[in-house]
Order: C-alpha cells, then sequence, then structure tokens
C-alpha cells in the first residue's frame, strides 16, 4: 500500500470509520505523503547548487510512471510545479485524495462504505475496517519504533513524521498501555521526525507539510470563531 493509504488507516477509527483528526489537516497530511513518497522513490527531489535554477526548488530527477494510478497521478501534478517552492504542492496533491483513497480501500475490502445519516437527517459517510490485518502490521512497526525503541526503517520513520505532524501519534499508539505518558511518546516521535533517515528534500516535504497543517488548523479555528 502506499504511504499515504497507511495514514489514512491509521488516522481512521476502525470501528466508527471517522478520522482522529480534522479533515482539512488530514488532507494535507495525505497530499505530503505522496509527495514523501515519490521524494523516496527518488523520482522527486530539491533542486542543489549544481541544478539549473535556484536551489531548494521542487526538481523531477524521473518522470517515468511510478507504476500506481494515484502516485501517476500525484507526480503529473508534482511536474506541474517543477520550480516552485514544495509548499505550493502540497494543497493541489491532497485535494480530493482522501475520498479516492478511501474508495480504493474500499475496493480491495480492507474497509467498508458506511454510508448513514447524522440524527437521522444529515447524509455522513463513515469508513469503519473490515480487513484490518495490514493496518495491524503496520501499527505493530510503528509502536516498535515509538516504544521499543527500535531503529525505523525510512517508510516507517516518514508514516512516524506525518503522524508527528498530524499530532496522532497517541490516537495511533496508546502510550498507557506501555508506561509512557503523551509527552514521552510525542519526544519520541519527535526525535524519530527529526533523524537522519531522511534526505534533504523529504525533510523540506515534511516541513512543508507540517506549514501546511498549521495553516489548516488556523483556518478551522478562524471559521469556526
Amino acid at each position: 500500500m502506499l504511504l499515504a493509504e497507511d495514514l489514512l488507516l491509521l488516522v481512521t477509527d476502525d470501528a466508527s470509520g471517522r478520522l482522529c483528526a480534522p479533515a482539512a489537516q488530514v488532507d494535507a497530511g495525505l497530499g505530503g505523503a505522496n509527495l514523501v513518497e515519490l521524494t523516496l522513490m527518488n523520482k522527486v527531489d530539491l533542486s542543489g547548487e549544481a541544478d539549473q535554477g535556484k536551489p531548494g526548488r521542487i526538481i523531477v530527477r524521473d518522470p517515468s510512471p511510478a507504476g500506481d494510478a494515484v502516485l501517476d497521478a500525484a507526480l503529473g501534478v508534482v511536474i506541474g510545479h517543477a520550480g516552485k517552492k514544495p509548499s505550493t504542492v502540497i494543497r493541489p496533491l491532497g485535494k480530493n485524495l482522501r475520498r479516492t483513497l478511501y474508495e480504493r480501500l474500499a475496493a480491495t475490502g480492507v474497509i467498508r462504505d458506511g454510508r448513514g445519516r447524522v440524527l437521522g437527517v444529515f447524509p455522513a459517510q463513515r469508513w469503519p475496517a473490515l480487513d484490518d490485518s495490514h493496518e495491524v502490521q503496520v501499527r505493530q512497526q510503528v509502536t516498535e519504533a515509538l516504544v521499543r525503541q527500535t531503529e525505523p526503517d525510512p517508510r516507517s520513520a516518514a508514516l512516524i513524521a506525518l503522524l508527528h505532524a498530524l499530532r496522532c501519534e497517541h490516537k495511533v499508539v496508546d502510550p498507557r498501555r506501555y508506561g509512557m505518558s503523551r509527552r514521552q511518546l510525542r519526544a519520541r516521535a519527535g526525535e524519530i521526525a527529526t533523524g537522519n533517515w531522511a534526505s534533504e528534500a523529504v525533510r523540506k516535504a515534511i516541513d512543508e507539510m507540517i506549514a501546511a497543517i498549521a495553516a489548516a488548523g488556523a483556518a478551522s479555528a478562524a471559521a469556526g470563531g
């Protein structure tokens, strides 16, 4: 599965099928996850001194298909933003992505489409789990790194960094089960997120995603006010 799919499964409650974080922030996280995945695949990078144009801008190293419809669509978006700052691509990458991933996961029997109504009137859509075997495995890898202090591989570290940005690590791994506080768990997630597993491009992509999440949170708070 894609990094974005793993993230979406972890931040969606298995029983209720509801998100455990604000939707706008999750959307930014999913867009960031696709950018990070393309970077981990060495398809996307940030320009350096040896490249044309300003350093620190999006550059596509390998425009060939990624072999996945969602990632290929994401790569097309990134190609359209080549030469720009990573921050410009997070929102376009996240547009309509959550529903696309939910529908794909439902089509493969991982979750189900739980249509219903709130208060018996307003239509609502939930995505409860059907087959959680993959999610359990991913959650275990995250737990091992956060609680057992094992060294995560780059993909698991990226997932933890994404969860840390969404401030959802304690909703994925209950620290009380392991004699930890939420502060300790978050500190460990932050340690992994800032570790030396990531290239400059991945680090920048995560930084831009965190900024997008913060902006989404501020916008939601302003709308609520």
